[in-house]
């Protein structure tokens, strides 16, 4: 592997400044080993404006960023079916890769990803996640602990509106990596192979697409076993009618307390407009208001649904302020610390390896096992039948879990 000393910072660039490449701007800032040098972004405007901003060069195409003076590595925060393509340039310039989730649309073209980095010795993770929530991590930590016992099923339901807000058309084209079960399902499942140790072996799913005016994957209920005898089940609903705010103590997705009256609706076009018109203004209005569209700090921890660790001897679930936790003798809660975002624990893994400090656990291959499971979902609820996983990988460390009945 290409490894780079931790005596200077990491020079990173970010392909893409649309809402989730700006979120990763002020962690790669906050690390003290990374630096941001450039950025890529075919919106003029929006190119010029960030550049200005922040003091780094600003190019109009990857290709340009790659040949960057001095880079070392490049986040790709572009659209999904660009992936593959873009990765496999990234490692022939020896660049290491942070690639968004889903790491692409197809299992052959995350192969292709991963072959790619592994010939150029360059590091090739796949975030951003909610299995990088400070929460999520802690489930994990209390499991490896023992205190529980072996985890035996974990369950998250998140309710949402992704399916009423601004959308490219390729955001809800499943053959091109759209639709709820891959932009969404992409985080349960990265959640679910955390807490119940990796290796899942069968998924069977039912997908929904219930919006005649807006054709997509809008809807699932997945149900997934472990090779080590746990079982798990993701509920997504993306029809903005229900919210799982309303499971977990008014706190949404990135941290803050939002009752009902005080959640934000999805902008809607005006009146009169045609249909490629009001797109166009639904993804200005997008463009705008993506620099705080994922804030770097909030008042609570994430919640991302909610989601319920069952063990033998106790369960786990979120609270505001971290984990609430029921045994025999009662509840109590573990409060956790809101200094590091989850971006915060993306750059962290990235730069630890990159210099070789730790190896990465959401590299390539758990990419491609989340994909997997994106892929094996889709496909089961398509044909009614359970589909066996075989791309799957472990933890470093497994999780015991309890036996199958």
């Amino acid at each position: 592997m290409r490894a780079v000393s931790d005596s200077r910072p990491i020079r990173i660039g970010i392909a893409g400044l649309g809402a989730a490449g700006q979120a990763f701007i002020a962690p790669i800032q906050a690390h003290p080993g990374c630096e941001w040098v450039a950025l890529a972004e075919p919106v003029a405007d929006t190119r010029e404006r960030i550049a200005q901003q922040h003091g780094v060069a600003a190019y109009a195409s990857l290709p340009e960023l790659l040949a960057h003076d001095g880079l070392d590595a490049v986040y790709l925060a572009t659209p999904t079916p660009m992936h593959a393509a873009q990765v496999a340039q990234a490692a022939a310039a020896g660049k290491h890769v942070l690639v968004e989730k889903p790491m692409a649309t197809t299992l052959e073209e995350g192969r292709t990803m991963i072959e790619a980095c592994q010939r150029a010795g360059v590091v090739l993770l796949v975030g951003h996640s909610h299995s990088y929530d400070g929460p999520i991590h802690a489930m994990r930590a209390l499991i490896d602990s023992g205190e529980l016992g072996r985890v035996g099923m974990v369950n998250t339901w998140c309710y949402t509106d992704w399916m009423q807000r601004p959308r490219r058309p390729e955001e809800l084209d499943v053959a091109l990596g759209g639709g709820v079960t891959f932009r969404q399902g992409a985080h349960q499942f990265d959640i679910l192979r955390l807490l119940c140790g990796g290796l899942a072996t069968r998924v069977k799913a039912k997908t929904f697409d219930w919006n005649p005016q807006r054709r997509s994957v809008g809807a699932h209920t997945v149900f997934i076993d472990f090779d080590n005898g746990a079982s798990a089940t993701a509920v997504y609903n993306g029809y903005g009618r229900f919210a799982s705010m309303d499971l977990g103590f008014d706190i949404s997705e990135w941290g803050f307390h939002q009752p009902p009256g005080q959640r934000p609706r999805p902008s809607r076009p005006a009146a009169g407009l045609s249909p490629e018109a009001a797109l166009a203004q639904a993804l200005r209005d997008k463009q705008q208001r993506a620099g705080s569209a994922i804030p770097a700090q909030a008042p609570h921890q994430p919640f991302f649904g909610l989601t319920v660790v069952s063990c033998e001897r106790g369960d786990i679930r979120q609270s505001p302020d971290g984990l609430l936790v029921y045994t025999d003798e009662g509840q109590r809660e573990i409060t956790l610390p809101k200094h590091l975002s989850p971006r915060d624990r993306v750059m962290a893994e990235f730069h630890d390896a990159i210099t070789g400090r730790a190896a990465a656990l959401h590299d390539g291959r758990w990419g491609l096992a989340n994909l997997e499971l994106c892929v094996a979902a889709m496909a089961s609820s398509r044909s009614g039948c359970e589909v066996a996983l075989l791309a799957q990988v472990a933890l470093p460390t497994p999780q015991a879990a309890l036996p199958p009945t």
